[in-house]
C-alpha cells in the first residue's frame, strides 16, 4: 500500500492533497485511536492508497508509517524551497551529519530507490510547461519513518506552492507510485557532487539503475572523516539496499572505507555498460577479459543474456587493417556479434579479445571485418584460416620498364591518365599490378 502524508503546516502540501482527493475516488474514514494532529481523525482510502493529514511539518514526523495500515511505501507531499524556479523534485531523507532540520544526527531513513526512479520519470510525464524536474541529495528529517519513503515536492517559491497546475502534476506523480515496488537490486549510493545531483539524475533517467541515498559535497563535509563515520557510510548502503557506490568527485579516503566495508565503487561508464546486462554476466566478463573501466564494452546481444560464453582473441593484423580503413564500421562489426569486447581510446577502437555466445560468431565477426576492407581493396575473400585482400595499384617498376621517366608522368599514370613515350602510348592499365595481403585468423 502507498501511504501519503499531507502537512497542514505546508501550503503546497495541502494543495497537493486537495488535488489527490480530486483525482481519485476515495472512501472517507475515521481513526479515533490517534489525534487529528497526528494523522488520526478523518483520513482517506482509495485503491492501494491511504492519505492522512498531520499538523507538523513533514521533516519532524519520525515514525509516520505507524499511522498507516502496514504501508510498503510512504510519500511526503511537500513544498520545495530554493532559488531554482519552478521545479518538481524528490529525494530520500536523513542526515549524514548534524540534524539541523529534523531526524537524528548521522541517521538515514530507508530510501525507496525504485520509487525515486519512477517518480522522476512521472515528473517528465506530468510537469507543466515552465517547470523543471530533478532530484536532490539526501537532506533533513525524518530519519526514522518505519518503511521506505521519499519526499515528492513542488517548488520553489510561494508562486509555485499556490499553483494549482503544479500541485496537480505532483499529485499525479504521487499516484503513479501506487503499484511501484520501492526497492530495486540495481541501485547505487551516491557520494559527492552538488545538491541537485545532476550526475545521479542522469543515472535515473538514462540507465536502468536506481539511486538510493545521495551525500552531496556539503553533506560529506558535515559527515567528516569517513573513517570515523564508517557507521554512517554503511547505513547509506544498507538503507539503500545496495552494494554499489558512484562517486562524483575525488574522495580517496571515502573510497577506501567503502572497500573496507565490503562494498564496491563503480564508475558512471560501468553503470551505463551494465544497463540491461545481467550483473553476473558483467562480473564474469570482467574476470575473463578486462574491466569496463579499462575498455570492456557490451554488445546488444548481452542484454538479458544469462548463458555461457567463450573467449576468443580477434586476429590482430586483420583488426588493425580494418581499424585503419573505418574505425566506426570495425567497432560495429565486433559489437554486433560479441557479448563483450575489449576496446581502446575510450571505447572507440576495437582491440583485443571478445566473449562470444555461439561458436559461429567468431567467423561472422571475421567476415564483417573482411567486408570493412572492401572499401580499400578490389577484392576480399574469406578462405580457410585467412582473409585474402587484393588490390591493383600503379607499379613504378612496370612504368620504368615501359620507358616512363620518374616525375610528372608517374603521377599522371598513378592518377589514371595515359602518357606518351616517344611515339608509344602507355596506358594506366599497362603499369598496374595486383598486390595481395593475407590476414590469418
Amino acid at each position: 500500500m502507498l501511504a501519503v502524508v499531507v502537512s497542514r503546516a505546508d501550503e503546497a502540501s495541502e494543495h497537493i492533497g486537495e488535488h489527490l482527493l480530486e483525482l481519485e475516488s476515495w472512501t472517507e474514514r475515521q481513526d479515533e485511536s490517534r489525534s487529528d494532529a497526528d494523522g488520526g481523525g478523518t483520513y482517506y482510502r482509495s485503491d492501494g492508497v491511504e492519505l492522512r493529514t498531520f499538523d507538523d511539518l513533514h521533516l519532524y514526523l519520525d515514525g509516520a508509517a505507524a499511522a498507516f495500515d502496514d504501508p510498503d511505501l510512504l510519500v511526503f507531499a511537500s513544498r520545495h524551497s530554493g532559488d531554482t524556479g519552478p521545479l518538481l523534485t524528490a529525494h530520500a531523507t536523513g542526515n549524514f551529519g548534524p540534524a539541523e532540520y529534523g531526524g537524528g544526527e548521522g541517521s538515514l531513513a530507508r530510501a525507496a530507490p525504485n520509487a525515486l526512479r519512477a517518480v522522476r520519470r512521472a515528473f517528465d510525464d506530468h510537469a507543466p510547461e515552465g517547470y523543471d524536474a530533478g532530484i536532490e541529495a539526501t537532506h533533513h528529517g525524518p530519519s526514522t519513518v518505519g518503511c521506505p519513503s521519499l519526499f515528492v515536492e513542488l517548488g520553489s517559491g510561494e508562486a509555485e506552492w499556490a499553483d494549482p497546475v503544479g500541485a496537480e502534476a505532483v499529485a499525479r506523480s504521487i499516484l503513479d507510485l501506487r503499484d511501484v515496488e520501492p526497492s530495486a537490486y540495481r541501485t547505487v549510493v551516491g557520494f559527492g557532487g552538488g545538491h541537485y545531483a545532476p550526475r545521479f539524475d542522469r543515472i535515473l533517467t538514462e540507465t536502468d539503475w536506481c539511486v538510493g541515498h545521495v551525500a552531496a559535497d556539503w553533506a560529506l563535509d558535515d559527515m567528516g572523516d569517513p573513517q570515523e563515520a564508517r557507521a554512517v557510510v554503511a547505513k547509506a548502503f544498507r538503507n539503500s539496499g545496495t552494494e554499489f557506490a558512484l562517486l562524483d568527485g575525488d574522495y580517496p579516503d571515502l573510497e577506501s572505507v567503502i572497500e573496507d566495508l565490503g562494498f564496491e565503487t563503480v564508475s558512471e561508464t560501468w553503470l551505463r555498460e551494465a544497463t540491461g546486462v545481467p550483473l553476473e554476466l558483467v562480473q564474469r566478463a570482467e574476470r575473463a577479459l578486462s574491466p569496463v573501466d579499462d575498455g570492456l564494452r557490451f554488445g546488444e546481444s548481452a542484454r538479458g543474456y544469462d548463458g555461457e560464453f567463450a573467449v576468443e582473441e580477434l586476429p590482430a593484423d586483420l583488426l588493425d587493417e580494418a581499424n585503419g580503413v573505418d574505425r566506426p564500421a570495425t567497432l560495429a562489426a565486433v559489437a554486433d556479434r560479441a557479448l563483450a569486447y575489449e576496446t581502446l581510446d575510450g571505447g572507440s577502437l576495437a582491440a583485443g579479445s571478445v566473449a562470444l555466445a555461439a561458436a559461429g560468431d567468431y567467423r561472422r565477426i571475421v567476415e564483417e571485418l573482411a567486408a570493412v576492407l572492401e572499401a580499400k581493396y578490389d577484392s576480399v575473400a574469406v578462405d580457410d584460416g585467412e582473409v585474402v585482400a587484393r588490390r591493383e595499384a600503379f607499379d613504378p617498376d612496370l612504368a620504368r620498364e615501359a620507358g616512363v621517366e620518374e616525375g610528372p608522368e608517374f603521377g599522371r599514370l598513378s592518377a589514371g591518365e595515359a602518357v606518351s613515350v616517344g611515339e608509344e602510348t602507355v596506358e594506366p592499365a599497362d603499369v598496374r599490378s595486383a598486390r595481395e595481403r593475407r590476414f590469418p585468423f
